[in-house]
């Protein structure tokens, strides 16, 4: 796996791995161009770090980009997008000024069958990793354990 300048993979205190920024990068920056495989439902692929680009369209992140964790109060953002052409392309953007050496997060917005418990630990926690617009149907448990 090619390294991404500008970023590296670390053991973090939300979960497992995240990736930390190298050095500074400020509000509207592109943190990384993340080198992924496309996929589509009915290819057999099943991969949790998967990016949902369109219905039934994916990208498999297989560079440092795929350790990337999720918050409720991120300081990234994921521009995805298919060309004319039909490949496939995501970029990680800065929300805010990230400093070096702070771990790189984004939301996930999982849609409310796939969510699952969040540890994010912001202020802003919803309690699990779901769209915020997802969450009432997520059922009156888990939106309880969000409150």
């Amino acid at each position: 796996m090619p390294k991404v300048p500008g970023i590296r993979v670390v053991r973090s205190p939300i979960d497992g791995y995240g990736v930390v920024a190298t050095r500074a990068f400020q509000e509207g920056d592109a943190i990384a161009e993340v080198d992924g495989v496309p996929w589509r439902d009915g290819d057999g692929v099943d991969d949790r770090y998967s990016l949902w680009i369109e219905d039934g369209f994916y990208f498999d992140m297989v560079d440092q980009t795929r350790f990337i964790n999720h918050s409720c109060d991120p300081n990234a953002t994921l521009d995805t997008g298919i060309t004319d052409t039909g490949e496939v392309w995501a970029t990680v953007i800065a929300l805010r000024p990230i400093a070096a050496g702070q771990e790189i997060c984004y939301d996930y917005a999982f849609p409310a069958h796939l969510a699952e418990p969040c540890r994010c630990g912001s202020p802003n926690c919803r309690g699990l990793i779901i769209d915020e617009d997802a969450l009432p149907l997520a059922g009156t448990a888990a939106g309880a354990a969000a409150r």
